[in-house]
């Protein structure tokens, strides 16, 4: 049985054309986070490693390769709204995956309107489903076994307001499959929605 199985450690290398480990976690739900930086200037950005931690309360996590744009404004402002990604989003998403300037507006950049925030100052995507406005619990850098730096951001926020576009609640439900979310899926280019492989490549 041991032929029918690859095995590798990951500090020796993966010996394969591509490293596998976002395909073997997968499919990932994508946060798109928007925030403000300390100026004011709205930012949004997708981030693929993204999870609810827990429910009591509500608790949002994600976390940024690199001490980014998104990462610098919560730090800055203690708050920060979580996105839906519906498949009628995913171009517009995928967009504002660019890096630019942290000056540049994500919203005109990628044509999305946004919408005022009612338990935080940031604004959120209008058109999204569904909306978690969050509050900065914590914000620290990953370390290996080491005990070293890794430069990847662990952000942990409260949800402080939920939004949800009434035409996607069913019986006083919220239907998940009627939103159709798109999720990464893999490598470089995978998404997926409906059970369906999505291919979006990133615009640099």
């Amino acid at each position: 049985m041991e032929d029918d199985v690859y095995f590798y450690r990951p500090d020796a290398g993966h010996g394969l054309p591509h490293d596998p480990f976002k395909a073997i976690v997968a499919p990932r739900i994508i946060g798109w986070i928007s925030s403000l930086t300390a100026a004011g200037t709205p930012n949004l950005a997708p981030y693929s490693f993204c999870a609810a931690m827990c429910s009591d309360p509500y608790i949002i996590a994600f976390s940024s390769e690199g001490y980014k744009d998104s990462v610098r404004n919560i730090e800055a402002t203690r708050e920060f709204a979580w996105n839906f990604v519906s498949r009628e989003l995913a171009e517009k998403m995928n967009a504002t995956s660019e890096p630019v300037d942290p000056h540049v507006d994500e919203f005109r950049l990628c044509g999305v309107a946004p919408a005022p925030g009612r338990a935080i100052r940031a604004p959120h995507v209008a058109a999204s489903p569904a909306v978690l406005e969050c509050k900065l619990l914590d914000v620290r850098e990953i370390k290996d076994l080491n005990g070293d730096g890794t430069d990847h951001w662990l952000v942990l926020g409260q949800v402080a307001g939920v939004h949800i576009r009434r035409a996607y609640l069913r019986d006083g439900l919220f239907d998940t499959f009627l939103a159709d979310p798109v999720l990464r899926a893999g490598y470089r280019a995978d998404y997926m929605h409906s059970g369906k492989r999505l291919e979006l490549y990133r615009p640099y």
